[in-house]
């Protein structure tokens, strides 16, 4: 027999190996640019013909940005500053016309020294709307999310504190008729006379007895009529009260287009084929030339108020069919299991289904959102002074007769401010509510 050392026991590692770094070409910025941009040799292509267009571009746009003048006059004083300082074949931006005319850009014609109104009542609406969009606010928050709507059109508009007090006493009312008429009408019938009371009484409030009511409770701040409002706090005013009012609304008529209800289903059916079938622009002429002849005589009826009603009216059809699509993707399963827990068509719709068909419904309604802000513009066709209705009337003093670029431009950045920052929150917002995985 051999005395060689015996071979037969495998060998066992009784220590890891540390990982390796992942290489160079696949990891931090080279790694990615290589999965992005150059993945593939069309892609390589493709990107070094993007790179080579956006130099282009900015060799052309950049000089016209800085060859500029802040100090000017008029057009004809710009046009003699830039060639004096950059050579008589210099071409350049005249940005003394944001510098003279951005406050009636942002606030059309409100007074100046009331500028602090309207910058506290969008930051009461931001802070109002924060416990809804975020949830780490803190929930005592909420309790400006309930005088939000009562203090900013008080704050815009001014006035007597009767309006608010009066606006938010019709909500009360509503709660009452609610809670009479449901022991002996059952829901339906509370619901619809929650709804009928408050309308009666604003539509009374808006009489020639307002006047006299008014008097009672002289309290108050500068009255600002709505034709001094103009630029973007008009588009943001409508934009804002439009976006959240429309959302409620077009979930309760989604839902009742969805009901079993013939009644109740016909009346959602026509309101969104209606609505979703008018362009925004004829609803507004309504707005502005017909829907006084509906209210009683010696009515105040607001412009700005009226044009609020028909944009948001426009944005709740579109917003309720999302929805729909939202509700049509559930499986039918969801309702099944909401049954089986015994739940009513309320409690469901809140706890189990609505949810989920928001969840979906995230990016087509943010869509719907940013059409209804950038609709807001149509509203210089009936003669209020948005940010292109001030735009045209700039250009129409002899001092900026021809300016163009410059006026578009800085409205185009502020729309794109907005707007891009809603297309951000969905995004997040669709992040967060990623759940299926967790």
């Amino acid at each position: 027999m051999s005395d060689a050392p015996s071979h037969d026991t495998a060998f066992v590692r009784d220590a890891m190996l540390p990982p390796a770094p992942a290489p160079a070409s696949l990891a931090g910025p080279l790694g990615w640019l290589r999965r992005n941009l150059f993945s593939s040799w069309l892609n390589a292509a493709l990107t070094l013909l993007s790179l080579a267009l956006v130099a282009w571009l900015l060799a052309a746009v950049l000089p016209w940005i800085v060859h500029s003048s802040w100090t000017a006059s008029s057009l004809s004083e710009c046009r003699a500053q830039i060639k004096e300082a950059y050579g008589p074949e210099a071409s350049g931006a005249c940005w003394a016309v944001i510098r003279e005319r951005w406050a009636q850009l942002i606030f059309g014609f409100y007074p100046s020294e009331l500028y602090w109104r309207p910058i506290l009542a969008f930051g009461i609406a931001l802070g109002g709307m924060a416990p809804v969009l975020f949830p780490g606010v803190p929930r005592k928050v909420f309790y400006l999310s309930v005088a939000a709507p009562f203090l900013v059109p008080w704050l815009l508009w001014g006035g007597t504190v009767w309006l608010p007090v009066a606006v938010a006493l019709g909500f009360v009312l509503g709660y009452a008729a609610f809670r009479l008429v449901t022991p002996f009408g059952g829901a339906i019938l509370g619901t619809i006379a929650a709804a009928l009371v408050p309308v009666m009484w604003w539509f009374w409030l808006a009489g020639p007895t307002s006047g006299q009511l008014q008097a009672v409770l002289p309290l108050g701040i500068e009255p600002v009529s709505s034709r001094s409002f103009g630029g973007f706090m008009l588009s943001v005013t409508i934009g804002v009260t439009a976006i959240t009012l429309s959302l409620p609304f077009g979930i309760l008529l989604a839902l009742g287009r969805q009901s079993r209800m013939l009644i109740v289903k016909s009346i959602c059916v026509g309101v969104i084929e209606f609505v979703r079938g008018v362009p925004l622009i004829t609803l507004l002429f309504v707005a502005w030339l017909l829907l006084n002849y509906f209210m009683p005589p010696d009515t105040n009826f607001d412009i700005v108020l009226r044009v609020i009603i028909m944009v948001t009216l426009f944005a709740s059809a579109y917003v309720a069919e999302v929805i729909r699509g939202g509700l049509a993707a559930l499986p039918r399963g969801q309702y099944e299991a909401a049954d089986a827990l015994g739940l009513d068509y309320w409690k469901a719709q809140r706890l189990i289904i609505m949810p989920q068909a928001l969840k979906i419904s995230i990016p087509g309604i943010v869509s719907t959102f940013i059409g209804v802000f950038k609709d807001t513009t149509l509203v210089s066709i009936i003669g209020l002074l948005d940010p292109v209705g001030f735009s045209n009337s700039i250009r129409a003093d002899v001092n900026w007769n021809g300016i163009v670029w410059e006026l578009y431009g800085f409205i185009a950045a502020l729309f794109f401010v907005f707007c891009f920052s809603m297309s951000r929150y969905s995004m997040y917002l669709e992040r967060r509510l990623r759940t299926e995985h967790r």
